[in-house]
């Protein structure tokens, strides 16, 4: 029987390898409709150029085009759809992905379902010399652009000053993803015009806090099923990120309710052939849930903590949706119980001086089998250069996958980890060692 063939948008060596371990693998082969490398690292995005070499290899293949799928945000998330349309094949429709990607806009179809679990909002024009007069969100509010993502551009500002700092750094680079997402909503996708030609490209929103975590979920033939929720732990007096940690420990109550919500989200967005993953706040003390925002796609920075708990990553959801399929239901036959994804940061500044070589891996791996170590910079960068990688309170340096028991036992074995792996960086007025 002739395999079926899945084309990735950004497929890359470490999750082309995941989805290899997959029970659909011995069906299917994966090719790149678009590398990494036309998606990631890049200078800027060209959507009309990415979309005719994409649609140049799928045409050009010699076999049958079966499915089209992306674990990657933006442009992944928009071209999947735009190829799905163009070759016939399943998947979720463009205006119901910016519906929920475009985060002004996305608002607005929760404040219609889900009033009492957003904070309050309000778009504005970042080129607007007013426009902090303009805000009537009471500071201290987040701004962000309307369409980013791994919280690029997002600021926490507490008055005017801090306001027009941020603003004179969001100036000088929305156009990255802001001018390319615009192209999209205007050539592409049948949506409203007042939110393809918009001035007010960024958003203000009043601060949610709480515990933070991922529901990961699909819809298929419009029925909605959430099937893990991730621990979003953040670093000590720092927004940024220190580790995603599966199963969450969340009560199952307030699990329940976080799945309750995204199903009213979904059915009313009308994403539907999709996989979603929805950040959430639980706040302890007020017992109140909040909804961050919505990514029409996988994470894959989850990736391989499924695959640890449960045997197999969650890429098996992708991959039955894109071919049409209800997906199979993921039972934790997995060689750990617990897993959690490690972010090495810095908060300065720098020139990587060094960085961790073959050797320290492999000395990684023969201490810890089943640990992953994804090194994200190497020996020259500067990292306040590497745009697409970051959010803007810090520099990701790596990340490292392990398994364990419980939370202690991954805690010990990062900290063992962090014992081998070595970076320098140059802060120009002294060598930092990580």
């Amino acid at each position: 029987m002739p395999k079926k063939n899945i084309f990735i948008v950004g497929l890359d060596e470490f999750n082309k390898q995941l989805l290899q371990q997959l029970p659909q693998a011995s069906e299917c082969e994966f090719h790149a409709a678009l590398d990494i490398s036309d998606i990631r690292n890049v200078q800027s995005y060209d959507m009309q150029h990415l979309i005719d070499k994409a649609v140049s290899r799928m045409e050009a293949f010699e076999g049958s085009v079966d499915g089209v799928a992306t674990y990657y945000d933006f442009p992944g998330t928009e071209l999947v759809p735009i190829l799905a349309r163009r070759f016939n094949l399943p998947g979720p429709t463009l205006e119901s992905v910016i519906k929920c990607e475009h985060k002004y806009w996305s608002r607005l179809e929760q404040k219609e379902i889900i009033p009492e679990h957003i904070p309050s909002f309000q778009a504005f024009n970042p080129f607007d010399s007013r426009a902090y007069e303009k805000i009537q969100v009471l500071p201290p509010f987040w701004i962000k652009p309307i369409k980013s993502f791994k919280s690029f551009l997002s600021f926490r500002v507490s008055d005017e000053s801090q306001f027009e700092e941020a603003v004179d750094k969001i100036k000088k680079d929305i156009g990255f993803m802001g001018e390319p997402f615009k192209y999209l909503m205007q050539n592409y996708a049948e949506i409203p015009y007042e939110m393809a030609y918009m001035q007010e490209n960024c958003l203000a929103e009043s601060p949610i806090g709480g515990l933070q975590c991922t529901l990961e979920g699909y819809c298929c033939n419009g029925q909605v099923v959430g099937y893990g929720i991730v621990d979003s732990i953040q670093e000590i007096m720092s927004s940024s990120f220190a580790r995603y940690q599966y199963p969450s420990i969340l009560p199952l109550e307030i699990q329940h309710r976080i799945m309750d919500i995204a199903r009213k989200v979904i059915t009313h967005i009308g994403l539907d052939n999709s996989a979603f993953n929805m950040e959430f706040f639980y706040h302890q003390t007020s017992g109140q849930v909040y909804l961050l925002e919505i990514n029409p796609r996988i994470s894959q920075a989850h990736t391989d903590l499924f695959a640890k708990v449960h045997g197999y990553s969650h890429l098996s959801i992708m991959l039955d949706l894109c071919l049409g399929r209800k997906p199979r239901v993921m039972e934790r036959k997995g060689a750990f119980t617990a897993a959690g994804n490690f972010m090495v940061r810095t908060f300065e500044q720098g020139v990587v001086v060094q960085a961790p070589g073959p050797e320290q891996i492999k000395k990684v791996q023969e201490m810890f089998p089943d640990t992953k170590v994804k090194i994200m910079v190497k020996q020259g960068d500067r990292l306040s250069e590497l745009l697409a990688l970051q959010d803007s309170y810090s520099y990701e340096l790596a990340n490292i996958i392990i398994g364990g028991k419980d939370e202690s036992d991954l805690l010990e074995k990062y900290n063992n980890v962090l014992d081998i792996l070595s970076f320098k960086i140059d802060k120009e007025e002294y060598i930092a060692e990580i």
